[in-house]
Order: C-alpha cells, then structure tokens, then sequence
C-alpha cells in the first residue's frame, strides 16, 4: 500500500497514521473533512475524532480497514463504535453494533442502551430493548436506570409505559386469534368427520348400508369424530328435539348439519342428512352477516389444513419476520 498521507487524531492525543482515500470511501463525513484539509502539506493533514477513548477509535479504524470487529472488542466498546457509526455514517458498522449490543442487554443496562439507539438513530436496537423492558418490567422498575429516567426524561417513561400497554393488548389479541383459530380448526374437523360418518361409517354410526361387520381401524381424527358420533346417537334419538323442547345438543348438531350445507360442494351426491335441506332454505332467504363470516373463515382455514404442515410453518415464519422488520421501522421515533 502506499504511504499514509493523514493521521487520525484521538482524544489522548495519539496520532494514527491512515490513507485519506480509504477514509473516504468508507464515509462521507470524513470525505468531507478530508477535502477541507486538501490544501494543506500531506504530513499536516490531522483528522480529529474525539470524544471516545484510543482503543475505541483504533477499533474503528480496524474496522473501516478490514470491516471485521471480534466479540471482544464489541463488549468492550460497542456504544463507542454505535456512536462513532452514526457520527461518521458507517451503516455497515452500525448494523453490527446494533446486533452485538441486543445481544448484551440485560435488565441492568437496558434503559442506557435504550437512550442511546434514540440518541444515535438504531430502532432495531431500540425495539430489541423494548422487547427486554416490556418482558422484565418488574425487575428493571427497581434498576438507577429506571429511577434516573423517571426524574429526567418523561417522555421517554411514557413511550415505554405506551410500548407495554400495547405489547399486553397485542398478546391478548394474539391469544384470542390463536382461540378463535383453534375453534375454526375444530369446526373444519368436524366438517370432514361427518362427511366421513354419514359416508363411510365410523364405529357404531353410518349410514344404513354401512356393512356393520367391517373391520374399522381407529379414526384419524378421534376425539372429534366420536364426540360427533355420540352428537348423532343423541339427535337421533332425543325426545326434547321431537317434542319440541329446545335441547341444546340438537341445536347444536343442526348447527352443524347447516354448516356443512354451506361449504359443501357435493350437493347432487351428498350424504349427509339435511345437506339439500338447508341449500335450499339458505337460497331462499340468504344468511346473515355473521353466518356468513363463520362460513368462510371454516371454509378458509380448510383450504389451509391442505397445505403441508412444514410449509405452512415457513409461511408463517415469513410472516412473522415480515411484522418485525415493519415494527422495526415504525419504532424509528429517536427525537
């Protein structure tokens, strides 16, 4: 290589020798600090980084030089190297700062970090602790970190405070959605389980040319298709259903026997009793609104139980990610 024709100038005062064009190519801030000292001799050309110690910015240089930065030295230094990453706009080494220093949190130092993805603009470090407060609020509640935030930056109490209310309501959420497709899961089993009955047969319930001698194995989906069959035997054979008395596991089985007339699309061939009954009665006078939205979101999720299980999990690990990285640039809110 040739000579170096600047020399980096730290806060102790030691000078580190460098080659203005690599300085250059690495940042616009130093490029333009470099062309302002164009006019001088080359031995005289001095770029002043200051602020942080030696060891930080000769880490610095390393970097710019050879983009490598080992564990070690991102422990030791990782906020000085965020800071001088964001001061001399080095994406490159603030995006390996902001994955080193999320994998230093801990409960004692997340509040200063915090400030500091807001100060120096990182919002994946600044979600990443979010993340760490909302989950061990309790504990960080009783760290200096918290207690001097709570005496000199409001703001940011109440940004946090606002991040964990709406991290409990999106668990909530979750969870409801996760209920609510486990429900519709059920229903879809349901669905293929009394097509399988009134088709088939399935122990002790079938259709009347079910040859009652034939060697059934166990049902794929059990537990649901003998509730359904247990379902059956009481429908067939319940007094309150024929009196008119209201029984609540008819009304359920009708239910049933409705929904399946709304998604299937064997009407010419279907087996299953009522099928054409309520075909008909649903053309005659429409369903309502929230008949409807429980018809196609069994139908839906139908359609899904036929996808692979392992690709259904990489889609909707893709669509996790897809949620972070939005989150990660709405949380973009350094003042």
């Amino acid at each position: 290589m040739p000579e170096p024709d600047v020399h980096v100038v730290t806060s102790a005062g030691i000078l580190i020798p460098a080659h203005s064009k690599i300085l250059a190519s690495a940042s616009p801030v130093l490029e333009s600090i470099i062309e302002a000292t164009q006019n001088r001799h080359s031995s005289g050309r001095k770029i002043p980084i200051l602020g942080v110690p030696h060891d930080a910015v000769s880490v610095f240089m390393q970097f710019i030089y050879s983009s490598r930065c080992s564990e070690d030295q991102m422990e030791k230094y990782g906020i000085h190297l965020l800071a001088l990453s964001h001061v001399y706009i080095v994406p490159q080494l603030k995006q390996r700062c902001t994955k080193g220093l999320a994998q230093q949190l801990t409960v004692e130092n997340v509040v200063d970090v915090l400030q500091l993805s807001r100060l120096f603009d990182a919002p994946d470090l600044y979600l990443n602790c979010m993340k760490v407060l909302s989950n061990n609020f309790k504990i960080v509640k009783k760290t200096e970190g918290w207690k001097f935030l709570q005496n000199h930056d409001h703001y940011l109490k109440l940004e946090i405070l606002h991040f964990i209310d709406e991290a409990q309501s999106r668990k909530k959420r979750t969870r409801r959605r996760k209920e609510e497709q486990n429900l519709y899961i059920e229903l879809s089993e349901a669905m293929d389980c009394l097509v399988h009955i009134c088709t088939e047969g399935c122990g002790s319930v079938g259709p009347c040319d079910m040859d009652p001698g034939k060697d059934k194995g166990p049902c794929s989906k059990y537990s649901t298709c003998y509730g359904l069959q247990l379902l059956i035997k009481h429908f067939g054979s319940c007094k309150n259903r024929v009196n008119g008395g209201g029984c609540w596991r008819c009304k359920r089985m009708w239910q049933l026997f409705r929904l399946h007339s709304s998604i299937c699309d064997r009407s010419d061939d279907c087996r299953v009793p009522l099928c054409r009954h309520f075909m008909t009665i649903e053309d005659r006078r429409g369903s309502d609104v929230r008949w409807s939205l429980l018809v196609k979101k069994v139908a839906s999720v139908k359609a899904m139980l036929t996808i692979p299980k392992r690709k259904r999990e990489d889609e909707l690990r893709m669509d996790v990610d897809h949620q972070i990285m939005r989150s990660s640039k709405l949380q973009n809110v350094a003042p």
